[in-house]
């Protein structure tokens, strides 16, 4: 296996351990100071790895298409994600990093446009790149993650 998507994958892991023993009204809930919650957190890093890697080297993802404008850059937490909906995410989740390490070793992505990340401005020019840019971003929202937690527990929400 890549080690880069085993290192997304022990992302991934530590994430719905931090989302984990919450209820599903906690998951949806968005503290006071924030403008999202825990299951959009999750859902658009899996969704922003299908966007990346796949639609940037002009192949189709391999997640459904209504997760993925639901998720996406720009989006923001609309309606109640239920626990089904969170359970068919986190499966989606499993199965894109698996695919991701095989499609990888059968070079699909060679052919990445290369664009930049406007939160950064940073060209990224091909996968490796695009590698690079996943791992910071799956950690920057595991500590979006972890924030978010933090203030449902100190609003008296964490246990909802």
């Amino acid at each position: 296996m890549d080690r880069t998507v085993e290192m997304l994958i022990a992302y991934r892991k530590t994430t719905l351990k931090v989302l984990s023993g919450l209820s599903v009204v906690a998951l949806n809930t968005i503290p006071p100071g924030f403008n999202n919650n825990l299951i959009w957190n999750f859902g658009h890093v899996v969704v922003s790895q299908q966007t990346l890697c796949y639609l940037n080297a002009g192949l189709k993802p391999v997640m459904d298409d209504a997760i993925i404008a639901k998720f996406r850059k720009g989006t923001k937490p609309g309606k109640f994600v239920d626990k089904a909906e969170f359970e068919s995410i986190k499966k989606s989740s499993d199965a894109a990093l698996i695919r991701l390490d095989e499609d990888l070793e059968n070079n699909l992505f060679a052919n990445i446009t290369p664009f930049t990340i406007s939160s950064y401005g940073i060209e990224v020019k091909n996968i490796g790149d695009v590698l690079k840019v996943l791992l910071n971003h799956e950690g920057l929202h595991l500590g979006y993650c972890m924030a978010l937690k933090r203030a449902l527990s100190y609003h008296g929400n964490g246990s909802l």
